[in-house]
């Protein structure tokens, strides 16, 4: 596959959950160099201020969100977390929640310094807690898409599954068989966009992911049963630390958020409040966009 446009699919995304298309809105693809050398890369939507930052989750990159911007109608910035989509891959691959968040803290104070409120979804969401407890000036309002510092191996088991699976594929229908595998709730054409966005085709015809798939926390402890599984317990701390309002997403039929994760929550931030989504998993911004665009909506004043 070459010639590949990334932005060239924003008619398929409208046209699939009834959005009104009159042509693409807007949009470029930004870099922003970091203090150590590296860069991260965003997408920019629109020509006004950015009010909306987007994150998104481990091993997806910017383009999670496009449907979710155009129903959302609004300019914002979606931001590839580092070693992920365009933005560069960490030669120590830590990419622990904390020292993310202060990378993409740079990027929103070049990007969108008057974002009135910040998006994260899974691994971004807890980049996100984190970025609100130590850069609050940047998070005035902070919406959490179906992750707490309480998912555990167990919880997210179906997602360690998939992206601890094969990093190349033969073909393009290989790597599209796995992902509808693991993602039945989806139609096959997002699907497809979604690879051709998170995946690239090699030189000899094979596909590859388009994100690091090496974590630090996969190389240590290796006797330990827990080895190859991200411990998130300690950022509970973060969320201590949070003084903007915030919003929990969680998809009804997802497993990464359990009850007693909410209570947490709330115990920790009381007047947080919690919204579960009907008909959808953990990849809210996947199943319902629109419901999930309507409900950002409301949080902007």
């Amino acid at each position: 596959m070459t010639g590949y446009d990334e932005f060239s699919m924003l008619a398929d995304n409208a046209s699939e959950v009834g959005l009104g298309w009159d042509g693409p809105p807007p949009v470029k693809r930004r870099r922003v160099e970091l203090p150590g050398g590296l860069g991260l890369s965003a997408i920019v939507w629109g020509d006004a201020p950015a009010r909306v930052v987007f994150i998104h989750g481990g091993a997806q990159n910017a383009h999670t969100w496009d449907t979710v911007v155009l129903a959302l109608g609004e300019p914002a910035v979606a931001i590839d977390l580092p070693g992920h989509g365009h933005s560069d891959w960490r030669p120590e691959h830590d990419y622990w929640p904390p020292s993310m968040a202060d990378d993409i803290a740079v990027a929103i104070r070049e990007l969108a310094p008057q974002a009135e409120l910040v998006v994260g979804m899974s691994l971004g969401g807890l980049t996100a807690i984190c970025l609100g407890a130590r850069h609050p000036e940047l998070v005035p309002s902070l919406a959490v898409v179906d992750v707490t510092p309480g998912t555990d191996h167990a919880k997210a088991e179906p997602i360690v599954e998939f992206i601890s699976g094969p990093q190349t594929f033969e073909s393009f229908d290989d790597i599209l068989g796995r992902t509808m595998e693991f993602n039945p709730t989806r139609t096959e054409s997002s699907l497809r966009r979604g690879i051709i966005h998170n995946a690239f085709e090699q030189e000899d015809g094979s596909w590859t992911w388009r994100w690091d798939p090496v974590r630090d926390w996969k190389l240590t402890d290796p006797d330990k049963p827990t080895a190859g599984s991200p411990e998130f317990s300690d950022l509970w701390t973060a969320v201590d630390a949070l003084n903007c309002p915030v919003v929990l997403y969680r998809g009804a039929d997802s497993g990464v958020v359990g009850d007693e994760d909410v209570d947490e929550l709330l115990r920790r931030q009381p007047d947080a409040e919690v919204v579960v989504v009907a008909d959808a998993g953990h990849s809210i911004q996947g199943d319902q966009p629109r419901e999930l665009a309507r409900l950002l909506a409301s949080r902007l004043s």
